[in-house]
């Protein structure tokens, strides 16, 4: 084991976070739960899953109930993470452990990569924590501990971080090692004004010694498009709103939604009211902005088939994006 290995995990024992889906001192001893942690924790912080994650374990307890349940009813419990297509895989992934490894996550590495919505970290994850294995777990928090400790000034991902970390990744200890070095980067080794005085790898990091901690590590950029639509709200005599479920495969499919168009095209001719309302939501690759318009019944028969419409008080048993909880704001302050 590296010196730096066992500073990390001498540290880690006496400052690790606690959380909910999480042990010390070995592995896991439910890989389903981890792997519902790991799923939720992408493109969400800890402090928001905390709270998902203990009701979710409530109405899914284990990988058998998860994979018995319907879709809707699994993307009812979901909303408000976003990125939904996380869940989908997760129900997907669920039958497919129960059908075809008798509702347990294989040990091996390759078995993991077969299985829906599980890609290299979520399996380097899965192997590290719920079976302890000395495999190198790299989210953003590890990217910029080893950025700072090699004094890495270029711009950095997660391919070229990966080697550095497997160097240090020692051969026992995987899941308290993999908890470690997050919890460095999420506690300490932090984006902005790191305490570098706490940590245990303050004597030998390049960044501390020359000065450059919060110039490291440099990430590539997206550029984001702006986008302006429009969503529609329909009601009928009593005063029940128009819902549909969202087709296809894309975004949100298979969510319930109020009509709405990315170009702002409306659904069907007739006469539509703009209502002084907007309302700005952000995608990971592009901004969105909906201007509110009502529209006046009937409905052309073949767009009626499309959804149904909804008391306010039925709305809760539908699953809805984050988009569209906005959207039912907003709704309930113009109108």
């Amino acid at each position: 084991m590296t010196r730096e290995a066992e500073l990390l995990l001498k540290w880690y024992r006496e400052n690790g976070r606690v959380l909910p889906w999480r042990v010390t001192g070995g592995a896991h001893p439910d890989a389903y739960a981890v792997w519902v942690s790991e799923i939720m924790l992408q493109q969400t912080t800890v402090q928001t899953v905390c709270g998902y994650f203990e009701k979710w374990m409530k109405r899914f307890p284990d990988m058998a109930s998860l994979a018995g349940a319907s879709l809707d009813d699994v993307l009812l419990q979901w909303q408000g993470l976003g990125y939904y297509t996380r869940a989908k895989k997760m129900h997907a992934c669920a039958q497919t452990v129960m059908a075809e490894y008798g509702g347990s996550f294989p040990a091996e590495r390759a078995e993991l990569l077969k299985l829906p919505g599980i890609g290299p970290y979520t399996a380097s994850s899965i192997c590290a924590f719920a079976f302890n294995l000395p495999e190198t777990v790299v989210d953003g928090n590890v990217i910029r501990v080893l950025a700072r400790y090699y004094g890495i000034r270029e711009v950095v991902d997660r391919e070229k971080i990966t080697p550095l970390a497997v160097r240090l990744t020692p051969q026992e200890a995987g899941a308290d090692y993999a908890s470690a070095i997050m919890d460095l980067g999420a506690t300490i080794c932090k984006p902005a004004a790191p305490q570098c005085g706490l940590c245990p790898w303050q004597n030998n990091c390049t960044a501390r010694k020359k000065g450059i901690q919060e110039q490291i590590p440099l990430l590539k950029k997206l550029e984001k498009k702006k986008k302006h639509g429009a969503v529609f709200i329909l009601l009928n005599e009593q005063n029940e709103l128009f819902i549909r479920k969202r087709p296809g495969k894309g975004l949100l499919s298979g969510l319930w939604e109020l009509p709405w168009d990315e170009e702002g095209r409306f659904p069907f001719e007739g006469n539509w009211q703009e209502l002084p309302a907007k309302i700005r939501h952000v995608f990971t690759h592009f901004d969105l902005e909906l201007r509110f318009f009502k529209g006046t019944l009937p409905l052309p028969p073949d767009f009626s088939e499309q959804g149904l419409f909804v008391s306010d008080n039925d709305l809760k048993n539908y699953a809805f994006s984050t988009l569209m909880k906005k959207v039912l704001e907003k709704k309930a302050e113009i109108l």
